[in-house]
């Protein structure tokens, strides 16, 4: 476990967090980073939401938002809030368990604290196949993130 990583969720999400911290812990070993503060999130689709437009402008839910504060490269210190509804409703839109849209949604966000963006469409596909390379090479270590979900 790391001792600067929390995972919260609402009541009506039940997240395995030792799962979580095993899947930051195999992207710090991968990566080579260093969690200084780091704050996992998983929220209902009406908070994301909110969060969205309070401080993105967008008017609308999406799957992850993420929130860097370190001022030092692979020092990760930030806030990642995951979508549950938006990761269940990926994981069908594209024919992927649910514990496979839960580790690729933490190692979006963790790539994100590195400087990763997806803003420009080369810069999204450097990203997305760093992305998908991690989530194959630790997706098969990982099964039940969710538990609960109650809509």
């Amino acid at each position: 476990m790391l001792n600067n990583l929390w995972v919260n969720s609402t009541k009506q999400i039940k997240i395995e967090k030792k799962s979580i911290h095993r899947i930051v812990l195999k992207l710090k070993e991968i990566l080579n980073f260093n969690v200084n503060s780091l704050q996992i999130n998983f929220v209902d689709d009406d908070y994301i939401h909110e969060i969205n437009k309070t401080y993105l402008n967008h008017d609308y839910s999406t799957d992850i938002i993420t929130f860097n504060y370190s001022s030092v490269k692979n020092a990760l210190e930030g806030e990642i809030y995951i979508c549950i509804k938006d990761a269940i409703d990926n994981s069908q839109k594209f024919n992927v368990n649910l514990d496979s849209e839960i580790v690729r949604l933490v190692t979006h966000g963790i790539l994100h604290l590195l400087g990763y963006d997806d803003i420009t469409i080369p810069k999204k596909k450097k990203m997305k196949t760093l992305e998908d390379e991690l989530v194959f090479s630790i997706e098969k270590n990982f099964k039940n993130l969710l538990i609960k979900y109650d809509c």
